[in-house]
């Protein structure tokens, strides 16, 4: 236990983690196309004020921004050059923040998909993986992050090159996947086959878990395939703030924070361990997420059924996690547009 999370962990039953971090930015003046990892260095107090804005919300836990700062995504800015610099600025603002909260806040260092189709179906290969979330792994600890916090992966394969990675950097990490296919990630993995391939890599993270994917009552139905698999290790849950919509030439997203409150306590009394927003999740979501953990008790690991009643229904039938879930029986959705 020599790393800040761990110790966290060792003393608290649940950890508040932040919300989103693009739809904060984008209500900050950031624009479609643009790359939100630049900011670290073009507009530094926006970055302070995001990471601000989830430790004065609560949050024990905030995801640096970097989340598309690795090569491939940022050749698309002609920055692949720039990987370690904008890694390490963006962990230099957080140490910053969490440094001056008064209290243990953990900074965890994004690191997001590298948008490129792992091999043998697409042309990215381990050995080049690896060492693209190692430059980023590399320049986030010289910015003094707690933690590698692996996001958003859909491949199995292009998760166990993150592990790999970060093992070479000699850092802790944390790794979600995002559930979005009728229970499934884009490549397929369910949530049992992800506990278990959790358990099976040669560094596994602290904790492990989903983020984003469609709303919070899918996110939940997911944590429960988790809590059925039986980890040993913590659990994380990062629900968006409701479905996305679409009106006034925007994406909103309509979750309120009382529905993001229920959706937390929920998580928690599920089986989660840190507990936080994603796309949608803003600071205020995340008071609310904070005085329900903080002020309502316990209570039994809820059912489909609650959850459902609670959040809102499903997207689809069945994720293989419910009371109907049989083997063979799990139903492939077309991807949600």
């Amino acid at each position: 236990m020599s790393d800040p999370l761990s110790r966290l962990l060792a003393t608290r039953d649940w950890l508040l983690a932040d919300g989103a971090t693009g739809t904060n930015l984008f209500n900050m003046g950031l624009t479609a196309g643009e790359a939100p990892e630049l900011w670290n260095t073009d507009k530094p107090d926006n970055i302070r004020t995001l990471y601000k804005s989830a430790v004065d919300a609560g949050s024990d836990i905030f995801l640096t921004n970097t989340f598309g700062g690795n090569a491939s995504r940022m050749k698309l800015h002609n920055a692949q050059g720039r990987v370690r610099e904008l890694n390490r600025i963006g962990a230099e603002l957080g140490r910053e923040i969490a440094d001056a909260a008064g209290r243990t806040v953990i900074v965890a260092g994004s690191m997001g998909p590298t948008g490129e189709i792992m091999a043998p179906m697409g042309s990215l290969t381990h050995e080049i993986a690896v060492e693209m979330f190692h430059e980023q792994a590399e320049g986030l600890k010289e910015g003094g992050v707690d933690v590698l916090w692996v996001e958003t992966i859909s491949a199995p394969e292009e998760y166990a090159a993150a592990a790999e990675a970060c093992g070479r950097a000699g850092m802790p990490w944390c790794g979600t996947m995002s559930f979005d296919t009728a229970g499934r990630t884009m490549m397929g993995m369910t949530s049992a086959a992800m506990a278990a391939m959790v358990e099976k890599l040669p560094n596994p993270p602290l904790a492990f878990g989903a983020n984003c994917g469609v709303g919070a009552a899918d996110l939940m139905r997911t944590v429960l395939g988790f809590v059925a698999a039986g980890p040993e290790r913590p659990i994380i849950a990062k629900g968006n703030a409701g479905i996305p919509k679409y009106h006034d030439g925007h994406i909103h997203y309509d979750g309120t924070p009382d529905l993001m409150a229920e959706y937390a306590v929920l998580a928690r009394d599920a089986g989660a361990t840190i507990i936080g927003g994603c796309c949608g999740t803003m600071p205020e979501h995340l008071a609310a997420m904070r005085e329900a953990l903080e002020t309502r008790p316990r209570g039994a690991r809820p059912t489909l059924d609650e959850i459902a009643a609670k959040l809102g229904g499903f997207s689809s039938a069945s994720d293989g996690t419910g009371d109907d879930a049989a083997p063979g029986r799990e139903r492939r959705g077309r991807r949600r547009g």
